[in-house]
């Protein structure tokens, strides 16, 4: 039995899969504080990745799996949510970090109708030769990224420089972190940062509904 997280209401006309980061799995408080604010005009699903689910079973922290398995439990996650969504619904993958890099894989999938990813890996931090990207360039549904500008992992003016398709759009959370979070010094903050993301997800589902 997969254990799905739900927020918002079961009526909703968009369903939205969100897929945690690396290093915490969907009760992590960031994941749970942008379901519950997305939850307002959506429904959204949370899971945990198999190797996330075997931490919290035995409390040792471990790397996430490879890609393809990654991407094999994000697709029969897609096919259980498929099951239970109205038929008129439109279904959106969202994630945190590598979440987000894995629903970005997922974009040709005939379920889906586009995908959010909040705090994008380009690379890690200090390494941007190792970029991670690079089908970004090929992309063909609709998909947002929502950026820290101070984000190590991809700063927003290396992120501009980046090759995107047409269908990419990025958006840039003032001053924040990986984590959207900001400096104290910058007049913003963490949680008003976290509402911005959300406030761009839910404009970006709003306008691909309208060219719908």
């Amino acid at each position: 039995m997969m254990d799905l997280q739900f927020d918002g209401p079961e009526s909703a006309t968009d369903w939205v899969i969100v897929a945690h980061g690396a290093g915490a799995g969907k009760e992590h408080e960031f994941m749970t504080d942008i379901a519950t604010r997305i939850g307002v005009d959506c429904r959204v699903v949370r899971f945990n990745f198999p190797y996330m689910e075997k931490c919290k079973e035995d409390g040792k922290k471990r790397p996430p799996d490879r890609a393809p398995k990654l991407l094999a439990h994000f697709e029969s996650v897609i096919d259980v949510v498929d099951g239970l969504r109205p038929k008129e619904s439109r279904l959106w993958l969202a994630g945190k970090s590598m979440g987000g890099r894995m629903a970005s894989h997922l974009t040709d999938h005939s379920s889906v109708s586009g995908v959010i990813c909040f705090g994008f890996p380009f690379h890690p931090p200090g390494k941007p030769e190792k970029y991670k990207g690079e089908h970004l360039a090929t992309v063909t549904k609709p998909l947002l990224i929502v950026q820290g500008e101070r984000d190590t992992f991809g700063r927003k003016e290396d992120v501009m420089g980046y090759p995107c398709s047409s269908s990419i759009e990025r958006m840039f959370v003032p001053d924040g972190d990986h984590s959207f979070k900001p400096r104290k010094a910058s007049g913003y903050t963490e949680l008003d940062n976290r509402q911005f993301a959300v406030n761009c997800l839910l404009d970006f589902i709003e306008r691909q509904g309208a060219k719908a």
